[in-house]
């Protein structure tokens, strides 16, 4: 069954037309003006086959496209990845080092449970724009912005089309 949700998943461009991406991306944008984390946003349609026949889960993708998209790569190790695969119906955030200490397992979870709620009800975008959201409340909680002092971007704020 699974296999067959990833051959016919709904495309990410179709699911998030450009017009979307830009919001994304401009959300992403003035949401890191309030604190010192980073956001990535990415999305995939489906696996390749071989990597579901192998078992791969969605957590491990998202693992995978944390490294593979620099995420770790911040001064404080504090960027965070949104994940969503579409075929599973899967939202994974995966933060970095930074964050492991100060926000639990549980709040995550909350967000990824949010953002599923709109993607249930067809709102794409909104879900991820809730998810920057929340996810920027914990990272201005944690990483305030600096009187005085210039935050960098270091991480592109531009959603990612996998594959």
């Amino acid at each position: 069954m699974r296999l067959l949700q990833h051959l016919f998943a709904p495309t990410a461009s179709r699911t998030f037309p450009a017009d979307s991406l830009r919001r994304i991306h401009d959300a992403i944008a003035e949401d890191e003006r309030r604190h010192r984390g980073e956001i990535c946003f990415a999305v995939e349609s489906a696996l390749h086959w071989r990597e579901v026949w192998n078992g791969v889960t969605s957590r491990q993708r998202a693992e995978a496209a944390f490294s593979q998209l620099h995420v770790w790569d911040t001064e404080a190790n504090n960027g965070v990845l949104v994940y969503l695969l579409l075929a599973d119906h899967r939202i994974e955030i995966i933060a970095d080092r930074g964050l492991r200490d100060s926000v639990s397992d549980e709040q995550w979870r909350g967000i990824c449970q949010l953002m599923e709620e709109r993607m249930k009800a067809g709102e794409a975008e909104e879900a991820v724009m809730r998810g920057v959201a929340e996810i920027g409340h914990l990272l201005a909680e944690h990483f305030p912005q600096r009187a005085g002092e210039a935050d960098q971007d270091e991480l592109p704020n531009t959603p990612v089309i996998l594959r």
